[in-house]
This record gives structure tokens, sequence and C-alpha cells, in this order.
């Protein structure tokens, strides 16, 4: 099972305000118990919304538009990719997730199990998923 650990923006990440020295060394202790344990799959932070764009689908047309973006509250961060063996555990590694963020009493990360190709309906669009070998983690006992 895999899981994404959503870590969500503030005003300081849009800001991009870097982390300080004691957070990035907790991160990096964190992931690196990940790390030891096999179920990091990838990790890392994005850089804030005036870097990005999103495309709007609208009436069957696609239409790019530039960051920043106002609402704070819906923009992601950063993220982990785990693969476990069960929510339970799951839930014990994100239980562990350092505070993202200094200063702030009310925040919180999101965790989500992602979908696995083999929930969907086998055919050849998932047949091409495999062959280009996205939409899995990596085989068993690897990480």
């Amino acid at each position: 099972m895999r899981y994404v650990i959503i870590v969500k923006a503030t005003a300081d990440s849009e800001a991009a305000k870097m982390p300080t020295e004691e957070q990035l060394r907790e991160m990096a202790d964190y992931h690196e118990q990940l790390q030891r344990a096999g179920v990091v799959l990838d990790a890392s932070g994005l850089r804030p919304s005036k870097d990005g764009f999103r495309v709007q689908y609208e009436q069957g047309r696609r239409t790019i538009i530039d960051g920043p973006f106002a609402e704070t509250k819906e923009l992601i961060a950063g993220y982990t990719i785990i693969q476990v063996k069960s929510p339970d555990e799951a839930k014990e590694w994100a239980r562990r997730f350092p505070m993202p963020y200094a200063g702030y009493d009310d925040l919180h990360i999101e965790v989500r199990r992602m979908w696995e190709l083999e929930d969907f309906v086998q055919g050849d669009g998932v047949a091409m998923f495999r062959q280009m070998g996205l939409g899995e983690g990596p085989p068993e006992g690897v990480a």
C-alpha cells in the first residue's frame, strides 16, 4: 500500500521562507528513519505557487493559469510517499511526522492512500502504465 503524506502550505511557505536548520534536521532524521525501515519511496518540498501554474478544463478547453494562488489552505508545500503493509503502519509513520513549520499552532498534514494499478479494471490502459513502470511502487522488497 502506498500513501502520500501531504504537507499543507502556509503563508510562510508561500513566501518562500526557508526552514530553520533545526527543522531541516528534524525532517532529515524522520526521513532517514523511513529509509532505514525501507518504506520511503520519495519526498520533496514544493516551491511556492507563484512558481507554478494550473491547467483549467472548462467546456472542453484547457487554459493555463499562472500562480500565485490565493487560497493558501488549498495548496501543497511538500510530500512524502511511503509504501507500507497496512493502514495502521501508515498511521504510525504519519503520527511521527515532525511539525512542518515553527510558529504555527493550528496545522495539519493530510495522508491519503494512493490507487494501485490492480484497483482498476484491467485492460490496455493499465497494461500501458505497467509497461512504462508507472502507477506502482517498486517491486516487493525494494524501496
